[in-house]
């Protein structure tokens, strides 16, 4: 089967074609704008007129008022009838109403501010051709130890993002959410909800760097899940996807103030689509979890109304979730049942365990649209094998496409110890699909477009989180190779527990081996001396002693 040729619309044919609608857009905006100023001061001159009217009280509505609400509708109804996937009169109340939010957790911002939030400064930055060059010589370079455990580190490159670390803010989330963060975990409780560990993970995933995180307890163990890394990257996400909105708005109040000869290269601020987020999950039962804390975490103001709530549970829950507890609680009530199943197989596998599913999500005023379009979500969440089918459909049928992979900023995999007893090369081929350029023009404003997107550099300021029990080798083979943030990476490491004795033997309490005495020659890279691991024969308290020589790197 032929693989079907993506048209790049940055070609010379489509960048004529991109210049001569850029024009047409830019007419019809300034003639909406004009239009619509002449009607706001109509409106204004006649209801000043109608105030005179107010003490009369009449209930019968005066022909004053019928023509400024005709007005007011006309205007509505031109701002309305703007292309796919741009702005909406809904999603420009969204955005006006959040705009009282203008601090930040951790620091107070304005418009003339000289200090930028991450987000700004990750998304502004020029990247440079050394920058994307030194991406394969990146080198772990510093490491900080895990709060509140014990045999854990964080490790990371370039600079140490976690040296100044402050247990008592959560910086660049805005204040809005971060207020409703706080009340919500008051309510839900949960052992690390609100710790010094979830705010240290919530510091990494607002530094935009890509995480490997391989150590996350996961729900279907017994005890209490790690709801706290859950939680950490959907408020991560939100954050971000409320900024965007909120750059794209402010930007908007500007672009009206300004001449057209004004140079509008400083207010791009958007991608090919509106999609930013994307979550990978294995099954439909973990992504009703996920969706459900996503909405519970989304502050009153934005989920007046939940859209499609009914249909969400009929399709993704199932009989067993609508007892469950939520946010980490035990779910051992969840199947009452005698099983001849493992406690964990019931739990993974006992609800809805379809694994060929997607659903769009996308915030508007006051309310959250579920099942919404995937080219005019804000977020996707989705499962491998549904995205594998709809790449596959796109080299078969030219009419389909998958353009809404092309502007994700934030891509989150989680479980992923489970997506690889699936089959990782999903994955795999799901994250080698993501920030391609588009197969059709874009459905948004062109010159609003940033220009790493139309340089084919998105990949490079995608942010990628991988979560999971455990990781092998194809996980780290695609944090190392698919993975290529220019902020660098961050990774968490598991240290062994041991001591190393006055006869410089390393002790290792949590192995037990029978008497043995063996030699193992281990195969080395070409840049490094023989090593070689001796196993003793002393044991002592079932305890094994090791002695090696360390690698030593030549220069």
């Amino acid at each position: 089967m032929k693989k079907r040729q993506l048209v790049a619309p940055t070609s010379e044919s489509n960048l004529k074609r991109i210049k001569k609608e850029d024009k047409g857009i830019k007419k019809k905006k300034e003639g909406r704008r004009v239009e619509k100023e002449t009607n706001v001061d109509i409106i204004k001159s006649l209801n000043l007129l109608e105030d005179d009217h107010d003490g009369e009280g009449s209930d019968i509505d005066s022909p004053i008022s019928n023509v400024a609400g005709s007005l007011q509708q006309n205007s509505d109804d031109n701002d309305s009838g703007l292309i796919e996937g741009s702005e909406t009169e809904e999603d420009n109340e969204f955005s006006h109403s959040d705009q009282e939010d203008i601090r930040t957790n951790g620091g107070a911002t304005s418009e003339d501010s000289v200090d930028l939030s991450s987000f700004d400064l990750h998304l502004q930055h020029n990247l440079s051709k050394e920058e994307i060059d030194n991406q394969k010589n990146l080198k772990f370079s510093w490491d900080v130890p895990v709060i509140g455990v014990s045999n854990c580190t964080w490790r990371g490159t370039g600079q140490n993002i976690l040296k100044d670390f402050n247990i008592n803010s959560c910086p660049g989330l805005k204040e809005k959410l971060y207020e409703h963060w706080m009340d919500v975990s008051k309510t839900s409780g949960g052992k690390d909800i609100n710790s010094p560990k979830q705010k240290m993970f919530f510091s990494l995933c607002s530094s935009y760097r890509d995480i490997l995180h391989c150590n996350k307890r996961p729900f279907y163990l017994k005890g209490l899940e790690d709801t706290s890394i859950m939680d950490a990257y959907i408020m991560h996400s939100l954050n971000h996807v409320f900024k965007t909105r909120d750059c794209v708005k402010k930007n908007d109040s500007k672009l009206a103030r300004l001449d057209e000869c004004a140079d509008i290269e400083r207010f791009r601020d958007q991608g090919f689509t509106r999609p930013k987020v994307l979550i990978l999950l294995p099954f439909a039962n973990v992504a009703y979890r996920v969706v459900k804390r996503l909405i519970q975490l989304t502050p009153l103001a934005y989920k007046v109304n939940v859209e499609h709530m009914d249909r969400f549970s009929a399709k993704f829950g199932g009989e067993e979730d609508k007892g469950d507890k939520e946010n980490g609680e035990e779910l051992e009530n969840a199947y009452p049942q005698v099983s001849s199943k493992p406690y964990d197989h019931n739990l993974l596998l006992g609800g809805n365990n379809e694994d060929d599913f997607m659903i769009g999500i996308k915030f508007t005023r006051k309310t959250v649209k579920l099942f919404s379009d995937f080219h005019t979500s804000d977020f996707i969440i989705a499962s491998p094998l549904c995205l594998l089918n709809k790449i596959e459909e796109t080299e078969c049928n030219k009419e389909k496409d998958v353009d809404f992979l092309s502007s994700i900023e934030v891509l989150i995999i989680d479980h992923a110890d489970v997506m690889a007893m699936q089959n990782w090369s999903h994955v795999h081929t799901v994250i080698e699909h993501l920030n391609r350029l588009p197969s059709t023009l874009p459905r948004t404003d062109v010159m609003r477009i940033r220009r790493w997107y139309l340089d084919e550099q998105a990949r490079f300021y995608r942010q990628t989180i991988i979560l999971g029990f455990y990781s092998n080798p194809d996980i780290n083979t695609s944090f190392n190779q698919q993975c290529s943030n220019y902020e660098g990476k961050a990774t968490k490491e598991v240290l062994q527990h041991g001591k190393v004795g006055p006869d410089g033997l390393y002790t290792f309490p949590s192995v037990s081996l029978q008497s043995a005495k063996s030699s193992l020659s281990l195969p080395l890279p070409n840049n490094a001396s023989v090593c070689t691991i001796n196993i003793s024969s002393s044991s002592c308290n079932n305890h094994s002693s090791f002695t090696s020589q360390y690698l030593r790197h030549l220069d």
